[in-house]
């Protein structure tokens, strides 16, 4: 397993998602600029549509659901841009997703509802992006270059964070079995710029508290949206800029609304945590051995502009994967300090090392509902890991695994000792089953760079993680993120299932409920949930509630974003057959 490194490492998430390509810009480094795992996105590549033999769906109309929970989901309705053709979109309710049967590894006998049992039922949440949006490490800039390189909707991610939170509590059963959700389980990219201010944030978000998502000067606003620079959305002026033109509203006390206290119910589920690359690494990619981020990020300058060639150069950088040692950016900061604006100083923007995760979620004062340290345990801390198992119900077992490439890059890997450990808890429970959980997805781990703290050890891709599970029985499911999309591909003997982001619009969740059919088969539901926010927003409405939804009609308007998030129908709610 990989070692904890004890470098301080600093991130900007938005940068990442650039090079990716899975939403853009936005999923992987922190930027939008290409569509998912990149620097800030989710995939380094296209997400595959298929595996496998062709996918069958079921060709009648799927039954009503019977669980309680059923009306809260999108199998009955969702938020859907408005007919007509203003430049920038509203929503309102929209028709929901019928669930699709998929049937590759086995078919769906009849009758099966009225013999299954339950063997887990849990949400999964994913791409949080828990965001301090006047961080001083953050690429705003690089937008003159990529539209989607920066999100106008950021600043609302505590807020959106806290009604996806409350749309869980009210759930209390799984929509296609009726049997109560056991836990929650986040799969990474909780945080956006690993910072420990983000990372309190998130924990408090979590476990239920009061949170005040602003740094620097607790009495203003010093990021890029008072800035003057009209490449950037200003939500209170009347002044044009790249996003107006493009039909965003003028919101009189936007900023100040954005910067005050949220409280979070807290999840009212036991929760678990998995880690990704924006809460390891320097805007998601950067492993920053010099430190020179870390300084940065707790100093008194940002930047908010450079010239055009300068942001292209950038992108480029950042979208070939040439710059995991921070290299590049670094570069770019020490030339361009005049062209940098005085900010407040804050310690808490120092990025935060795996042993301070492990710490922080070891915390009682962020324990909620437990269970204690949500996953981890003080044999991480002693031996200095972010992987762990955890029961899931009767005969399942789940494996939380950290697939971030330490030696820097947005894609991912697992170290030998890794996978061999993956094998051993495979092999332990060829009698059960086994659920993995990671960050990363199959077609975005392809990232070989050493572990810094391993400099010996050989690194395995996705391709090799598939291989490995599909040599063992026991492995039923691969859940993860990072893409910001919903995919669902088959693989021989158990299915991946990749979830979309909740930074990026349509802002999901996902509910997975495991079923015995007692017929020699298993049926894994995957059913999309929303936050509980209105779909219909008021620009007037600057409350809590008003807010999350502003969050999500802005993130639907983002410019440079993907309009394909949510998947393929038979990758967003399903039944998922497995012969057992």
């Amino acid at each position: 397993m990989s070692r904890i490194r004890s470098a301080v490492t600093a991130v900007d998430r938005r940068s990442f998602l650039a090079a990716a390509g899975a939403v853009g810009l936005s999923a992987g480094i922190g930027v939008a600029v290409g569509s998912g795992g990149g620097p800030g996105s989710a995939s380094a590549a296209p997400a595959p549509t298929a595996s496998g033999p062709a996918t069958t769906t079921a060709p009648t109309p799927t039954p009503t659901p019977t669980g309680p929970s059923a009306g809260l989901t999108t199998l009955e309705s969702l938020a859907t841009p408005r007919a007509g053709n203003a430049t920038f979109r509203r929503l309102g309710d929209g028709p929901g997703w019928r669930r699709v049967v998929r049937e590759q590894f086995a078919s769906a006998k009849s009758g099966r509802e009225d013999r299954r049992t339950v063997l887990s039922s849990f949400v999964q949440l994913t791409d949080l992006h828990v965001t301090d949006v006047q961080h001083p490490v953050r690429t705003e800039y690089v937008r003159s270059e990529s539209s989607g390189a920066w999100r106008p909707h950021e600043a609302l991610s505590v807020a959106g964070g806290v009604s996806l939170i409350e749309r869980i509590n009210a759930l209390g059963t799984g929509p296609a079995t009726g049997a109560p959700l056991a836990f929650a389980m986040t799969t990474g990219d909780n945080t956006d710029n690993n910072s420990l201010c983000e990372l309190d944030w998130y924990l408090t978000l979590m476990s239920g508290g009061l949170v005040t998502p602003n740094s620097g000067d607790p009495q203003a606003y010093e990021g890029v949206q008072n800035s003057g620079m009209r490449m950037y959305w200003h939500p209170e002026d009347g002044a044009p800029d790249a996003d107006k033109r493009l039909g965003y509203p003028r919101i009189e006390g936007f900023l100040e609304a954005a910067l005050r206290p949220v409280r979070s119910p807290g999840l009212a589920l036991p929760w678990y945590s998995t880690v990704g690359n924006h809460d390891s690494l320097a805007s998601g990619a950067y492993s920053d051995r010099t430190g020179f981020l870390a300084e940065f990020a707790v100093g008194t300058r940002k930047l908010y502009d450079i010239p055009d060639p300068d942001a292209l150069a950038l992108l480029a950088r950042i979208s070939g994967g040439e710059t995991a040692d921070g290299g590049a950016l670094i570069s770019l900061l020490r030339r361009e300090k005049r062209r940098m604006r005085t900010v407040t100083a804050d310690p808490r923007r120092a990025p935060f090392t795996p042993l301070q995760y492990l710490t922080a979620h070891l915390d009682s004062a962020h324990t909620g509902a437990g269970p204690v340290g949500h996953g981890y345990t003080k044999d991480n801390l002693a031996q200095a890991t972010l992987d762990y198992t955890f029961p899931m119900g009767e005969n399942v077992t789940g494996v939380s695994l950290d697939t971030t490439d330490h030696g820097g890059h947005f894609t991912g890997s697992v170290g030998t000792g890794q996978l061999r450990w993956l094998e051993r808890i495979l092999k332990e429970h060829r009698d059960g089953y086994v659920v993995l959980f990671t960050h990363h997805n199959s077609w975005t781990m392809g990232n070989k760079r050493p572990d810094p703290a391993r400099p010996g050890e050989a690194r395995h891709d996705g391709n090799e993680v598939v291989a490995l599970l599909r040599k063992h029985r026991s492995a039923v499911a691969w859940i993860n993120g990072h893409s910001h999309r919903n995919v669902v591909l088959p693989h021989g003997s158990f299915w991946e299932i990749s979830t979309a982001s909740h930074i990026d619009f349509p802002q999901l969740a996902r509910v997975v409920e495991i079923a015995d059919n007692k017929d020699g088969t298993l049926s894994l539901f995957t059913t999309l949930i929303e936050s509980a926010a209105p779909r219909e927003t008021d620009f007037t409405d600057l409350s809590q509630s008003g807010l999350a939804s502003l969050y999500r009609e802005l993130a639907l308007n983002a410019p440079g974003s993907r309009q394909d998030l949510a998947g393929l129908k038979d990758a967003r709610n399903t039944e998922l057959l497995l012969r057992r």
